[in-house]
């Protein structure tokens, strides 16, 4: 497999805030064979440059921003970029994936990737046009949120089409799950909002006015054209067209596996009022695209007068799960508040919704009273209270300033047995997407790198029915499997959201072709295959370095102890003992070391990761 530059750009951007140096550098060509692009480039890069056991929020953690090879041509759902660095929620590396226009913007500028690195003196922001980079003041920028900082600087500049990453209040101020806002688009997840707070950078505005390069345009072309027929014939992708991410809430509710009330049940009787169907006749008023996306998928929703009024671009199904059926609250109004609100903080809106969700359980519970809530009335079902906590926690008020922290940090110092109703896994707090009844998902969740991310597995095979959820005979297989398209996607940067393209038992044909057509090579399905354990390998050799084991890859106590107790899923449950045989049979799979969960000495050098032995075993 030959390296060309079709598909990638060539070149990367290096940026020392500490000493305000900006250079440029080839993109290896040998990462690129190796490791693909976004995520898997990205992590290679960072374990090369940043030592172990660093400080999240110190000036020795870098930022890595990627694309993919196939950014900026029109495959369909590959306008995803990555940003990449310790996370302050997880203490180990982190990706976090975004949509919208801001990664091929970067390839049209003429670069793959930007590295950021250092600290700046005083609050500053990156303007970065075409071959012209700028380290600018940002002092003016500094306590607005992210919606206003970009109209500032759009008007600053003077053209309203360049496209802005920023980060909020809760970035500046290093809560731990700050997120970047990229215009209207979020990498949500980990905190890496609070990592650029940490470095003074508020926002990095591009303007690209080149293009990207393929070798061969009728290959791409006739590509993108079978791929939209493929999106324009799929029932489950174009139910995104109609109602976004929430297209399913109904049917998940239905099924007995929607998350409700923090996790106690998956059935919620107040569904009706937060349904994707009911979003769309209530509030959504058009339909958003991500860059040569024929999706459609993100939703312009308005809420006109009332208590909840709102301007939002959602809300997407997190938004749904985490402050309607996880509080039990049954206003679509109130969610697109909630979603407001977190947009004006920055802050990532699952940890949010999720310690609103269990400061809940802990004031039915009576850990927490009036006195501690200031008032708040902080009982399930409440939209009003839950909308207060969530102000709070933007503000970091009162109670907010210690749910700010995350569950699992607010549990530690709280005690009193509410350290069992965090619903977190390496700090991360779940997404709305259940395991009880799936063992593949499980285990997935339990041994992915990020803790609690709905993109590290999929729950779509067992779900769906495509493999049997009762049995445990090769669910690690299928864990791995799953975890191979996915990180496979994201190096690549072709959106998970495409699954029925890109999946969903393995990486299909469809995902490694659309690389091929960007490229020119000529992957086959081992060669991406490779490609993608090579990557999760090289993550798991990120978390090793920080003291990650076997011991880190678990469940919440509620999803082993506590089996669903009522709806269809009734019994569902994932015991200790259950975990460690899925356990067993994944790290098998992978070949990794049963008693610490990392990758053999043997298995790294097989692929090429040599270089991570001594970090992990200790020089010979």
């Amino acid at each position: 497999m030959g390296f060309k530059h079709g598909g990638y750009i060539g070149k990367i951007l290096r940026i020392n805030l500490t000493d305000r140096v900006v250079a440029q550098e080839p993109l290896r060509e040998d990462w690129a064979r190796d490791f693909l692009g976004g995520v898997g480039y990205s992590a290679r890069l960072w374990y090369d440059e940043v030592p172990g056991q660093i400080d999240a929020l110190g000036p020795e953690n870098k930022m890595v921003f990627m694309t993919g090879p196939v950014n900026g041509t029109m495959i369909p759902a590959a306008s995803r970029a990555s940003v990449c660095a310790k996370s302050p929620m997880t203490g180990s590396f982190f990706h976090s994936i975004f949509g919208g226009y801001f990664g091929p913007e970067l390839k049209f500028a003429g670069y793959d990737g930007l590295v950021v690195e250092g600290r700046a003196d005083r609050p500053v922001y990156l303007w970065i046009d075409d071959g012209k980079v700028e380290i600018r003041d940002a002092g003016h920028l500094w306590g607005k949120n992210p919606f206003k900082a970009q109209e500032i600087i759009r008007r600053e500049i003077g053209d309203d089409q360049i496209h802005i990453a920023t980060i909020g209040r809760a970035g500046e101020e290093g809560t731990p799950y700050a997120m970047i806002l990229l215009d209207i688009r979020a990498a949500g997840r980990g905190g890496l909002g609070a990592v650029m707070g940490s470095k003074n950078l508020k926002a990095i505005a591009v303007r690209g006015t080149g293009s990207v390069t393929v070798p061969n345009l009728l290959r791409v072309f006739n590509t993108s054209l079978r791929l939209n027929e493929l999106v324009s014939g799929n029932a489950a992708v174009q139910g995104l067209t109609q109602y976004g991410t929430p297209r399913n809430t109904a049917s998940m509710n239905k099924a007995g596996i929607l998350p409700t009330r923090n996790w106690q049940t998956e059935v919620f009787d107040g569904v009706e009022g937060i349904t994707g169907e009911t979003m769309k006749e209530k509030v959504v008023k058009g339909h958003r695209a991500c860059f040569a996306c024929s999706i459609n998928c993100t939703k312009y929703s308005v809420v006109p007068s009332g208590p909840y009024k709102s301007i939002i671009n959602g809300p997407d199904y997190e938004t749904v799960y985490g402050f309607g059926s996880i509080c039990c609250v049954d206003s679509i109004e109130a969610l697109c508040k909630a979603d407001e609100i977190c947009d004006e903080y920055g802050i990532d809106l699952i940890n949010a919704a999720m310690a609103v969700a269990w400061a809940m359980e802990c004031f039915e519970k009576g850990v927490f009273t009036l006195d501690d809530t200031e008032g708040i009335d902080l009982r399930f079902g409440n939209a009003d209270a839950m909308l207060a906590m969530t102000e709070k926690i933007g503000k970091r008020e009162g109670l907010g300033a210690l749910l700010a922290k995350g569950t699992r940090e607010a549990a530690r110092i709280v005690g009193k047995g509410s350290e069992r109703w965090t619903i977190e896994n390496k700090g991360l707090d779940w997404p709305g997407h259940t395991c009880r009844p799936f063992p593949a998902t499980a285990v997935g969740y339990a041994t992915g790198p990020r803790g609690g991310s709905h993109h590290d597995i999929r729950p779509t095979a067992e779900k769906s029915g495509l493999v049997d959820r009762k049995t445990l005979e090769g669910k690690g297989a299928l864990a791995a499997e799953v975890n191979h398209w996915l990180i496979f996607c994201d190096s690549a940067l072709l959106c998970h959201l495409g699954e029925p393209l890109w999946g969903p038992l393995r990486i299909s044909e469809n995902a490694y072709e659309a690389v091929n057509a960007a490229t020119g090579w000529n992957l086959t399905y081992e060669d991406a295959r490779r490609i993608a354990e090579r990557q999760w390998n090289m993550i798991r050799c990120c978390s090793a370095r920080e003291g990650f084991t076997r011991n880190d890859d678990r469940l919440p106590v509620r999803f082993m102890e506590e089996p669903v107790p009522d709806g269809p899923m009734k019994g569902s449950v994932i015991t200790r003992e259950t975990l460690e045989r899925l356990k067993d049979d994944y790290y098998t799979y992978r070949g990794w070391d049963l008693k610490t969960g990392n990758p053999t000495p043997e298995k790294l050098t097989e692929l090429g990761l040599e270089f991570a032995i001594p970090d992990l075993y200790g020089k010979a």
